[in-house]
């Protein structure tokens, strides 16, 4: 399947940080970080279009592509389970999540946006704790694979991944019912996955394991600060790389896993920092993750456009 924001001449936005918006924003309540059971109510279903009108409006007023995740970053089986979901259910609200992203991007006919089916990993997103075999990873993202394929996603993304072979199942998983597969690793402040592998390693180890190979990779929950070395390195393995999505403070998982307010960090200094990054990769889509906002993501659009001038430069402090 055709991915437009590959070939498009400026990069597509995505959304932001939408479970720290929805809990230290909207002020909502969201058992193990889960935003999909929104999607059971009436109530919910309008948290989640006042989260994502402005990154819609943002990117109709840019003119830029735009990719539209569905929220079940929580929504497989194990996290499902705790919060009441059996697997038909589940099966049935990923579904669900496709057609409500798909409703919204209908709305937007200006826009060109790409419905991307979202899985998370299996245990946390900070640390590796049990691992699975690619196999068995394949076996059990696939429910999320076949329902969001059965419910009309154009794509598929797993985000936060934080080990290979997960990543590997994500994507075999993807490919089995037609999808093209985006993986986005997280990495620690040292810039090395929770499995202490480095990025190079685990783009590598997915790409040599999966005869349908991603189409791309990303980099997500992490500050720039923190994966930049492994940016700069200038290796080949960085042409797989299309995508980001940066935390908005520079502390670590551990860190902001103790948190009990937002932390927003420094928007033009993150702003400053996208647009340094779209000089070592081709940065084909840009977003947030934890405590960002639309307003980050303007922000970010605006240093990418002016980073298009050759008198712009920037260089990472850590």
């Amino acid at each position: 399947m055709f991915l437009p924001q590959l070939t498009a001449d400026r990069p597509f936005l995505t959304d932001g940080g939408l479970e720290t918006t929805l809990v230290f924003h909207q002020g909502l309540d969201l058992p193990d970080f889960a935003a999909f059971p929104l999607l059971d109510s009436a109530e919910g279903r309008a948290a989640l279009v006042a989260y994502y009108t402005p990154y819609l409006d943002l990117a109709e007023r840019l003119g830029t592509g735009f990719v539209l995740d569905t929220p079940t970053w929580r929504a497989n089986l194990d996290w499902g389970a705790r919060l009441g979901y059996d697997a038909a259910r589940l099966a049935a609200v990923n579904q669900r999540a496709v057609e409500f992203v798909t409703a919204l991007a209908a709305q937007r006919p200006g826009v060109t946006a790409i419905v991307n089916g979202v899985v998370g990993p299996r245990g946390d997103g900070y640390v590796v704790g049990a691992t699975m075999s690619a196999p068995e990873a394949a076996a059990y993202h696939g429910l999320q694979a076949r329902a969001f394929a059965e419910a009309g996603a154009q794509m598929m993304s797993a985000i936060t991944m934080t080990y290979a072979e997960e990543a590997i199942g994500v994507a075999r998983a993807a490919a089995a019912v037609g999808l093209p597969a985006v993986i986005s690793f997280t990495v620690e402040t040292d810039g090395r996955l929770p499995s202490s592998q480095t990025l190079g390693d685990a783009i590598a180890q997915v790409d040599d394991a999966t005869r349908v190979a991603p189409a791309y990779y990303m980099v997500n929950c992490a500050h720039p600060t923190h994966f930049s070395n492994q940016l700069e390195t200038g290796a080949p393995w960085l042409s797989r790389v299309h995508g980001v999505r940066a935390n908005a403070s520079r502390l670590s998982h551990a860190e902001l896993d103790g948190l009990v307010e937002l932390d927003r960090g420094d928007l033009e200094e993150l702003g400053a920092l996208y647009a340094w990054l779209g000089s070592l990769i081709d940065l084909r889509v840009v977003g947030g993750c934890c405590g960002t906002d639309h307003e980050h993501l303007g922000t970010i659009a605006g240093a990418l456009d002016l980073a298009l001038s050759p008198t712009t430069s920037m260089e990472v402090t850590s």
